[in-house]
């Protein structure tokens, strides 16, 4: 594969923009990574509108970066410091280009959904990352827009060389274009898609960027250091054999993304610069929180509302315990405090998590887990060495860090064996104190007897054995019922059940 771009071939694309931008009032958004694709789709437009006459630049286009907070750091930097540079190019040359960083909402971090829900990590049969940290942030800015304006039109740098699954969903929308190079987006009324470099190579992207100088001001070349620093044989070939690496496969993203075995952008970067072996300790704590080795361990065998449900004869285990969820805030922190006091000095203000996402975690673990003893602001002095400012907290005080222990001591000496039984007294505890707190009576039986229905296993054991004989009934008065589950189970355990077995507990 080769590049087979020329300057004909780009001058052209940057008539059809200049083209298109003039055809009608409708603003344009520009989707911006700080990737490849991206830089030369923006790239391209740039030099199209910077020809038109300043009297023609009447249109808005917005530049729009997603920054899910736990973007690469060293990408995160690139994106930063990209985006400083377009707003003064543009405004020192009076063009239309207006930048924007969009974050998820704090209560759809990535943070706050591992650490603060205990929402195990994405993987192929649970991916609740990209939605939440990518998907509505774009949707709500660009929602936004089209009610301001009626229409948008996206400008993306997709390609069909990408993958043939994106070449398969680029034609089929192709099909359906309303007007030339416009394709509708198949999730939002009123937006239209343009794909300038719909049908370019990795190869033509990058002659592209090196032939034409960055608009700008910031350096392709430095881009291309970037990806070579990320492949793990240190090497960027414009002509991609096969047999030859291709920065095209080179993959920024988060560096938190399980999705993936191995992160190898991440890995490759730490390998061929010792300036950014700071990064090392990132990639040994994904690996970690990552791994499925020992994760079901980890987490509580009730879902995140208390339920049960399982499959070939075991439960399906849910959020992640207290105590994995407060040792991954602490570790999370004590690598910001080093990088912050060692780290290069580019990266001495990072943070790899937020105060805002700090204090969500905080009312998650106190008001919706009934965690009374408040471990975020003790973790953070703890780690951080400074008081944890959260004007807005209202908590109780009755109950702190000394009656948790000590409701935790008596739990563990009165009741050893009853796994769940410190969190059923520190949640009825928390609801009777919260209900006091806020005068506030009604529901409370309500509550108080879900707090209950979460928490009346003695362990694990008895939650499955629980679950075996309420599937049995289903089964034996006709209704949906897991089957693998209790094939499995009665396998396992070499049990039988009778027909109509008459089980009080099959409903509490």
């Amino acid at each position: 594969m080769s590049s087979s771009i020329t300057k004909e071939t780009i001058e052209g694309m940057m008539e059809t923009v200049r083209n298109l931008y003039l055809a009608d009032s409708i603003p344009w958004v520009i989707g911006y990574s700080g990737g490849k694709d991206s830089t030369a789709t923006l790239e391209l437009v740039w030099l199209a509108i910077k020809e038109l006459p300043e009297e023609k630049r009447l249109k808005p286009i917005h530049i729009i970066n997603t920054d899910t907070l736990v973007e690469s750091p060293v990408v995160s930097k690139w994106v930063e410091k990209s985006l400083e540079k377009m707003n003064a190019e543009a405004e020192a040359n009076h063009l239309p280009f207006v930048t924007h960083r969009l974050t998820p909402e704090v209560n759809n971090t990535f943070w706050v959904n591992l650490i603060g829900r205990g929402y195990p990590f994405p993987r192929l049969k649970y991916r609740w990352c990209t939605d939440r940290l990518k998907i509505q942030p774009v949707n709500k800015f660009i929602k936004d827009r089209i009610a301001e304006h009626g229409e948008i039109i996206l400008v993306l740098g997709t390609r069909k060389a990408e993958s043939s699954r994106r070449a398969r969903t680029m034609a089929f929308y192709e099909k359906k274009r309303v007007r030339e190079l416009l394709s509708p987006n198949p999730t939002l009324e009123n937006e239209l898609v343009f794909s300038p470099l719909e049908d370019w190579t990795d190869d033509d992207v990058w002659v592209f960027l090196m032939q034409y100088k960055n608009p700008w001001g910031y350096s392709n070349m430095d881009l291309l250091t970037l990806y070579r620093g990320a492949t793990a044989d240190n090497e960027c070939p414009l002509q991609a054999e096969k047999n030859l690496p291709s920065c095209g496969k080179s993959r920024f993203g988060c560096w938190v993304c399980t999705m993936v075995e191995k992160d190898k952008s991440m890995e490759a970067m730490i390998a061929n610069d010792d300036e950014k072996a700071w990064m090392t300790p990132l990639l040994n704590f994904r690996n970690e929180f990552g791994s499925e080795d020992g994760d079901r361990d980890r987490r509580s065998f009730r879902r995140m509302n208390g339920s049960l449900q399982g499959s070939y004869g075991q439960l399906y285990h849910g959020p992640y315990k207290k105590e994995v969820r407060e040792k991954w805030l602490r570790e999370l922190l004590t690598m910001q405090r080093n990088i912050q006091e060692q780290g290069p000095e580019d990266f001495r203000n990072l943070e790899l998590i937020t105060i805002p996402e700090l204090r969500a975690i905080r009312r998650i673990w106190v008001n919706e887990k009934h965690e009374f003893d408040d471990a975020v602001p003790r973790i953070y002095k703890e780690v951080i060495g400074k008081e944890f400012v959260d004007p807005e907290w209202i908590g109780s005080e009755s109950f702190g860090k000394e009656e948790w222990d000590i409701l935790m001591d008596t739990c563990h000496e009165l009741y050893g064996d009853e796994e769940l039984m410190p969190e059923l007294m520190a949640s009825l505890i928390n609801v009777e104190v919260e209900a006091n707190r806020m005068a506030e009576r009604k529901g409370i039986l309500e509550k108080l007897d879900s707090c209950v229905r979460k928490t009346f296993y003695k362990n694990e054991d008895d939650a499955t054995e629980f679950y075996s004989k309420r599937v049995n009934r289903q089964k034996d008065f006709g209704g949906k019922y897991d089957e693998k589950f209790l094939e499995e189970y009665v396998r396992e355990h070499e049990v039988s059940y009778a027909a109509g077995t008459d089980d009080e507990d099959v409903d509490a």
